[in-house]
């Protein structure tokens, strides 16, 4: 059964003033990733009640959670890439197509990593570096969370596809959902609130399970109800996943350079102790609710440029990308004035331990400087995700890690410990945001000098291959 052709789908980004688009997708995914940050920290001021422990315990988890936050996200943006050329020209039943298709992959290879995911997390935990009573709850949260870990991974990539589709506010209920039911959950599963049983950081997985499970109802609603997008067809279903693969598996590979970071800080922070651990935790997801705000304008980029890219609306590009620049500038300033004044502030209200206290205030000292470049550098890779080139992105997020971010941290870890570790994060966010920004200028630029015909990719279902780069 095909879905007909509407009028009522079209490139909604190619008209209209470009500042306004951004403003409606960015700040619907602002409030929506603040929501998840404030959620995951409050979920962090539970299990910081249980024990210096538990906070431990769930610092070794957060590089798990990103990187198949990363996987899933990534996969998205292939598909998100094909759906925002698919809406500017008008193919509701080639959207609808990509949809399904991308739907089908994603419950495949979630369901795979949760299954591996359950049976290795105390190995790969183990590996990073977590001992002794920490690795025990960490593994025990580990394993309910892969539970729900199928349903996050669908919502995630919902959140995409509906952006592309020219839908930007929806997506803010679907990341909302989630971190209010933790944040209500929560207590009754952690503390045994109401007569409830006492299950302690198993509680809080529990919690994680009943948010990401909303999600997936949510992201189903949009998906069979309000904009009826079932496709009961399989055919073409090897070719859209390859095409969705073509882009989704170097865009996850650049996304899981960040998780990688985190796993490789957590490794180089655990021979300092609990309390370094502890405090890195409770400092990194502090720093994360304000940097969700350059991710959110971040997010406005694949169907700004993939819609007005695909209708040779270039000048609309460039402004898009250059607004983007700018609020992540403004608002990086912004963010550490925050943190360096309220820092400990912040810090307090989570843990007052002094020991975990000394190393998150000076982590909020440190790194949020370099917010701002580090949005620069999210926008850019957006934008080659977009243009449906994500070589360039994925070359520079594997320099950012091996060349530039691990041999200064070995060294800056071994001069001044892991303060030194907090510098090299900020310098290596500081130097890629510039260079990322550049490259994309100079794409741009060679791309536009090229026949149309090659500067975008095909939108024939028979013929879905589109160029890399060169």
């Amino acid at each position: 059964m095909q879905i007909t052709e509407s009028a009522s789908t079209k490139g909604v980004y190619t008209e209209g003033p470009v500042t306004r688009h951004i403003f409606n997708i960015s700040s619907v995914m602002i409030l929506g990733f603040m929501a998840m940050t404030l959620g995951n920290l409050i979920e962090l001021y539970y299990i910081g009640r249980i024990s210096m422990e538990a906070l431990a315990a769930i610092a070794f988890m957060f590089p798990i959670i990103m990187a198949l936050g990363a996987i899933t996200r990534g996969i998205g943006i292939g598909a998100a890439s094909l759906v925002a050329q698919a809406m500017s020209q008008t193919q509701h039943s080639r959207t609808a197509e990509l949809v399904t298709h991308c739907y089908i992959l994603v419950t495949l290879i979630t369901f795979s990593i949760a299954l591996l995911g359950g049976v290795f997390s105390h190995n790969i935990l183990n590996f990073l570096g977590a001992r002794g009573q920490v690795l025990d709850l960490s593994t025990q949260y580990s394993h309910i969370f892969f539970l729900g870990f199928p349903a996050m991974g669908l919502a995630m990539v919902s959140n995409g596809l509906i952006r592309a589709y020219g839908d930007p506010t929806f997506p803010g209920y679907i990341m909302t959902i989630a971190p209010l039911i933790q944040v209500i959950l929560g207590p009754f599963l952690i503390f045994g609130w109401a007569g409830a049983p006492v299950l302690g950081i198993q509680g809080a997985a529990w919690a994680f399970v009943g948010g990401a499970g909303a999600q997936l109802v949510l992201a189903l609603y949009w998906y069979l109800v309000k904009r009826r997008l079932a496709h009961f067809s399989l055919v073409g279903l090897i070719n859209n996943c390859r095409d969705i693969l073509q882009v989704g598996i170097p865009a996850a590979a650049t996304n899981l350079i960040a998780p990688v970071s985190l796993a490789l800080i957590t490794f180089l922070l655990s021979d300092f102790g609990d309390a370094v651990i502890a405090g890195f935790a409770v400092a990194s997801r502090i720093e994360s609710v304000v940097a969700m705000v350059v991710i959110g304008i971040a997010t406005s980029v694949v169907p700004l440029v993939g819609q007005n890219w695909a209708a040779q609306e270039y000048a609309r590009v460039n402004q898009s990308l250059t607004i983007c620049y700018i609020a992540c500038i403004v608002w990086g300033v912004t963010a550490a004035i925050i943190m360096w004044a309220g820092g400990a502030t912040f810090v307090r209200s989570i843990n007052d331990d002094p020991s975990v206290l000394k190393v998150a205030v000076l982590y909020l000292h440190i790194v949020p400087i370099s917010i701002g470049l580090m949005g620069m550098m999210t926008v850019a890779t957006h934008g080659f995700n977009a243009l449906r080139r994500p070589l360039p992105a994925l070359i520079l997020s594997v320099a950012r890690l091996l060349v530039i971010y691990l041999p200064l941290a070995l060294l800056a870890r071994a001069i001044f410990g892991y303060e030194g570790i907090f510098w090299a994060t900020a310098f290596t966010n500081l130097l890629l945001g510039l260079v990322s920004a550049v490259w994309l200028q100079k794409m741009l630029k060679r791309l536009r000098s090229e026949p149309s015909g090659a500067t975008t990719g095909s939108l024939d279902p028979n013929n879905h291959r589109s160029q890399q780069s060169r």
